[in-house]
């Protein structure tokens, strides 16, 4: 086959749209983790391109021989590691039609649809998420918002726009220094507890980023920054950007905007916010208190893709005064230029962003948008809420754990004791690839963090993700939670209960567990 013809693709395309909704529709049904080792995909397609093309029903076949096998299902609902990366239906929908049209939206003349929906998909979401009106570009002041794809490239943005404009105001303050020497003397701050992004955006923007230490409580004061800005600005440094975190990556905690805002504002040093993670939670009302403060940023961003049900990649990124990243990033080229340039409704995002192309992101957001409503983000963020109270409240009725910290839609917990037994704990459930966990350290312990993630998580996962950190609880201690001894037959029994198998499909587990609980003892 030489090449697609428009009835090859509407068979092909057909096939995979069933594919993809029988895939989601059953994937909790999947080992969360895949049973592969690295290579395995060197020896199973070939090295070169194929000199004559295939037909799609066996590049379909070849997908579920292959690829499949080497997939982490990030949509399980027994998917609980990192922060999720939640898609829908209409998402899809939305990403298969930019898919088809195919625009390259750098400026308003690229495709005018394309641009305007971002504008109005970033009011939307600012208004969804009650965000100061200064942020919106439907305000009377200079804001606005535009997509990137991720929040790493988002806070990458804010450190080369803070950098710059510092640059140009720290040569009119200091004519005696060169560009060189100002650009050598400045420095960032953030959380010891930041997303690893954050740091590496100072290493891509060649700036100092200082990893202050937060609190007990995983949280950065606004006397830990003052400190630290103080001592630099005595040794000749200049302060640059503070990047703030709301949701951080290990237990969701909050810095404190209200105690860091006022003092850059103060100082000249650019506040920029990665919330996210938690940045969904703004939708809510009784959440509120954790965007306090918030008026005081620069910039921030947030990721539809981890808890607003639009697919990866997409993150909302706002600034207070768009003019100051415009400023930083134009480059203008004959070729690039059309009539209608510099208008406020029809900004040309290439100005906006790192690289010059862009996908039309905005339409699967307003797809998603449009078809669930306000109303239904806010019910299904709160039942994500409940069901990791759910799990919180089995931890703390099992004598065994303690919860150390829960927030939002995690739960962090581990078993009482040593480290060692946390770790150990993590390390079986992880090997039976039931349920995906990963860990996070709290007050110098070793935690387990549970995250509710996947397209359609209900009650009956939490119940089932349970029985299996319960389960190999007990395996694990060789006792239950009221310190009788455990039969290995009654955990099997147990299990077996819960997710209905039938005999055949768990000889592989008995036996791990029979020489785990021989093991314990």
């Amino acid at each position: 086959m030489a090449n697609m013809d428009v009835n090859e693709f509407r068979e092909f395309g057909k096939a995979a749209i069933d594919w993809v909704a029988d895939y989601l529709e059953n994937v909790r049904d999947r080992e969360v983790l895949p049973s592969v080792e690295p290579g395995y995909l060197h020896n199973m397609i070939p090295s070169e391109i194929p000199e004559h093309g295939d037909h799609w029903k066996s590049i379909m076949e070849d997908f579920k021989r292959c690829i499949l096998p080497g997939i982490t299902h990030w949509q399980s609902p027994n998917f609980h590691a990192f922060y999720p990366s939640q898609t829908s239906y209409s998402s899809i929908v939305g990403e298969t039609l930019a898919a088809g049209l195919g625009v390259v939206g750098f400026s308003w003349i690229c495709s005018p649809a394309c641009t305007e929906l971002e504008v109005i998909m970033m009011n939307w979401l600012g208004q969804l998420l009650n965000l100061p009106k200064c942020f919106l570009n439907c305000d009377d002041g200079n804001g606005g918002g535009i997509i990137q794809g991720s929040a790493s490239e988002s806070i990458f943005v804010a450190v080369l726009v803070a950098r710059e404009q510092a640059v140009r105001r720290l040569k009119v303050e200091h004519p005696e220094l060169t560009e060189a020497e100002i650009r050598g003397r400045m420095v960032a701050y953030t959380s010891d507890q930041s997303n690893s992004a954050v740091e590496k955006s100072g290493i891509l923007g060649a700036i100092k980023m200082r990893l202050l230490p937060a609190n007990d409580d995983c949280v950065l004061r606004g006397s830990t920054l003052i400190k630290a800005v103080e001592e630099d600005k005595a040794n000749g440094l200049f302060p640059v950007i503070m990047v703030a975190t709301l949701g951080t990556t290990g237990t969701c905690a909050y810095d404190k905007l209200e105690e860091i805002g006022p003092y850059c504002n103060e100082n000249n040093i650019w506040l920029h916010i990665d919330a996210a993670y938690a940045g969904a939670s703004f939708c809510l009302p009784e959440y509120a208190w954790i965007k306090k403060g918030l008026e005081a940023a620069d910039s921030l961003n947030f990721n539809l893709h981890k808890w607003l049900f639009v697919n990866f990649d997409c993150c909302a990124m706002w600034f207070k005064d768009a003019n100051r990243i415009t400023d930083a990033f134009s480059v203008d080229r004959i070729y690039l230029q059309h009539k209608y340039q510099g208008q406020s409704k029809a900004p040309d995002y290439r100005h906006w962003q790192i690289q010059l192309g862009r996908r039309f992101r905005s339409l699967k957001v307003w797809v998603t948008l449009k078809t669930m409503g306000a109303e239904k983000i806010r019910e299904l963020i709160r039942f994500h809420i409940s069901l990791a109270q759910k799990l919180e409240a089995y931890a703390r009725a099992d004598d065994r754990f303690e919860v150390t910290s829960s927030t939002l839609a995690l739960v962090c917990f581990r078993l009482k004791g040593e480290d060692a037994l946390s770790k150990q704990l993590l390390e079986n459930i992880t090997k039976r690839k039931k349920i995906y966990m990963i860990p996070a350290t709290f007050q110098g312990k070793f935690i387990l963090r549970f995250m509710i993630g996947g397209i359609d998580p209900q009650p009956a996962d939490i119940d089932y993700a349970w029985n299996e950190i319960k389960t190999q609880t007990d395996v694990l201690l060789g006792v239950d939670e009221n310190g009788n001894d455990v039969s290995v037959k009654d955990i099997i029994k147990q299990e077996m209960f819960e997710k209905e198998k039938p005999i055949g499909m768990i000889t592989e587990s008995l036996n791990g567990l029979v020489l785990a609980n021989e093991k314990a003892k």
